[in-house]
């Protein structure tokens, strides 16, 4: 099949290697403008740096109507184009140009978690299970017919790093699978989604709000991981907790009290806990700003918690 290829991040790579190996040929890719770096120079996007070494044409456009756009696209003739993670909403004009239509690979089980973020979202959310869905697109977001789907299940220690790479690979083989047997598929409208909007993360996300229960914050730990992370303050300085978990046995804990301020943290044994709403979370990973990520009691061989001290407080 003859396909042109449109996407961005990271999360497009795979999607494009697989469709080259299957022996499609990607005649042009469209991805993002080059971004300004550090000292002003331009750097881009993975996709882009992908293409060029697949010495596949490539086009930056800055505007998806642009008539010269519209004219090179329509040239084409291309049965699909797939779109990944693009970043860019495509017009009507460009939607109708593929013989066969245009494919958008969405890491979510449509209609659940449409939007930008269905990764993080599905961690921080508590899901089970999330996956692929292959869909032809319409002009509405996220809300084309459903090609296929396909499910993976949501490990307990899932972090948003680690189901992006995984989501990564089983969209590289869930287009080659969908554009394989294409004809034996019957699309199929969505319903009404089940799930929030699942709306871009942005850094603010992170701040840990301890009025929230040891589980919603050990799964919002796990959803900003990597990026942005999550983080509360600690002496007037950044804290960041990379992992963490729901404390158990609290009873046996000295001077844990589940109705003192929340967000009072103790150490005790070289461990680290954290009162949360009707709940305790133990500290198992964390990074004091200006200092390396370590283990808690890493952490605490160099310094002494002050017992009882209120993280997220302004002084």
């Amino acid at each position: 099949m003859k396909i042109v290829f449109m996407g961005t991040p990271d999360f497009s790579l795979q999607p494009l290697k697989k469709l080259i190996e299957a022996g499609h040929y990607v005649s042009l890719v469209l991805t993002r403008e080059d971004k300004k770096r550090n000292r002003g120079e331009l750097s881009p996007t993975p996709v882009k740096e992908l293409a060029q070494e697949l010495n596949i044409p490539v086009l930056t456009p800055s505007r998806m109507k642009d008539e010269a756009l519209l004219e090179r696209l329509n040239s084409e003739k291309a049965d699909f184009f797939v779109v990944v993670a693009y970043g860019k909403i495509l017009p009507k004009e460009i939607l109708d140009m593929p013989k066969f239509g245009c494919i958008n690979i969405h890491a979510s089980l449509l209609p659940e978690y449409r939007g930008a973020a269905p990764i993080q979202w599905s961690i921080i959310d508590g899901k089970k299970k999330t996956g692929i869905t292959t869909m032809l697109m319409d002009e509405g977001l996220d809300t084309g017919d459903i090609l296929k789907q396909y499910e993976l299940p949501i490990a307990n220690n899932e972090t948003g790093g680690s189901l992006f790479e995984k989501l990564a690979l089983l969209g590289g083989e869930a287009i080659v699978d969908t554009i394989d047997n294409f004809n034996n598929i019957t699309p199929k409208k969505q319903g009404e989604s089940t799930t929030g909007y699942a709306k871009m993360i942005s850094k603010s996300m992170g701040d840990i709000d301890f009025n929230k229960s040891a589980i919603e914050i050990e799964r919002l730990i796990r959803g900003m991981n990597p990026w942005p992370s999550a983080y509360t303050k600690y002496m007037g300085k950044v804290l960041k907790i990379w992992e963490a978990k729901v404390a158990e046995n609290i009873s046996e804990l000295p001077n844990i009290k589940l109705n003192e301020n929340y967000g009072k943290i103790y150490s005790f044994n070289n461990r680290i806990f954290i009162i949360c709403n009707s709940s305790v979370l133990e500290v198992m990973s964390l990074q004091l700003e200006g200092k390396k990520k370590m283990s808690a009691k890493d952490f605490l061989l160099g310094r002494e918690i002050e017992q009882g001290y209120v993280l997220g407080s302004k002084v």
